[in-house]
């Protein structure tokens, strides 16, 4: 699986969510595009990952 450019291995089978919690992303601040097309938020607990996958993962970011 290809994460914002870089290799990762996908040791089980898992939810986006569970995948961004284990990896230690802040849900509540970011995007995910998944193969190209946004995931909403209320589907991260539905998307299952698989090995082909690549995800783009932006970060919010305050300021002025």
């Amino acid at each position: 699986m290809r994460v914002n450019g870089k290799e990762m291995t996908l040791v089980n089978k898992q939810s986006l969510l569970q995948f961004l919690e284990i990896n230690g992303f802040d849900v509540a601040t970011l995007a995910v595009a998944r193969n190209g097309e946004i995931v909403p938020k209320s589907s991260y607990d539905a998307v299952l990952l698989c090995e082909t996958d690549t995800l783009e993962v932006v970060r919010f970011v305050g300021g002025g």
